[in-house]
């Protein structure tokens, strides 16, 4: 689970997390969020995803963080198609950004993101980061997560299921470890908790028989 086992996976496409319309989480409860419009969102390890282009639709400026260049690539570049502007690269003091107006793409160890790399952050939306890493990296990138935020408002979308069932990624963050990571500097308010496993074949084929979507909103304490 090292940055070498995601490069290999966006190498080979082997993105089955990807989605190709925005994540219905995101689109039913975004607007419980305690955040004004054209504000500043954070998603960290973002990949590619589409998530990104329906904020800025949306009128919300977006920093996204991700390792693959190949993914924020392919992010740039329908960006440029959906928007018909330039979105900038460059390499900055060893990250690769991309810019464009209210967009700010980095492409970095997540870990090694400073709060001055963001830049100010109002809310955050996490769909595929936490449930992407294994248990210490949870507690690393969660800790992270608060620090360079400032504890900003959050909505996360989680899964739970037997662990024993298959190895992950996605892992299985249920409530509890929700509670773990955040409870102490932040309120976790559920905002839907689903059965998914129908919907999922490809879990199902590796041996999930139960999985429950939960989506949470963060607000600081």
């Amino acid at each position: 689970m090292d940055t070498e086992f995601w490069k290999e996976r966006w190498g080979k496409d082997e993105t089955g997390f990807h989605l190709d319309k925005p994540n219905p989480a995101l689109v039913n409860h975004w607007h419980t969020m305690p955040v004004d419009l054209g504000t500043r969102v954070l998603v960290p390890l973002c990949g590619k995803s589409v998530d990104i282009i329906w904020f800025l639709k949306e009128g919300y400026q977006v920093v996204g963080a991700e390792l693959s260049e190949k993914a924020l690539d392919a992010l740039a570049y329908d960006i440029e198609g959906e928007f018909g502007l330039a979105v900038d690269k460059q390499e900055v003091d060893g990250l690769i950004l991309y810019r464009a107006a209210g967009i700010l793409l980095i492409c970095g160890d997540w870990f090694a993101l400073t709060a001055r790399d963001i830049g100010p952050v109002d809310a955050v939306y996490d769909r595929a980061a936490l449930v992407a890493l294994p248990p210490q990296m949870r507690v690393d990138y969660s800790q992270h997560l608060l620090n360079i935020s400032r504890n900003a408002p959050q909505l996360l979308v989680s899964f739970a299921y037997d662990q024993n069932q298959m190895p992950g990624p996605p892992f299985s963050v249920p409530e509890d470890e929700v509670i773990a990571h955040y409870g102490s500097l932040m309120h976790a308010d559920v905002l839907d908790d689903r059965e998914l496993i129908d919907h999922e074949p490809r879990f199902r084929e590796r041996g999930v028989t139960s999985m429950r979507q939960a989506v949470y909103r963060l607000t600081p304490r």
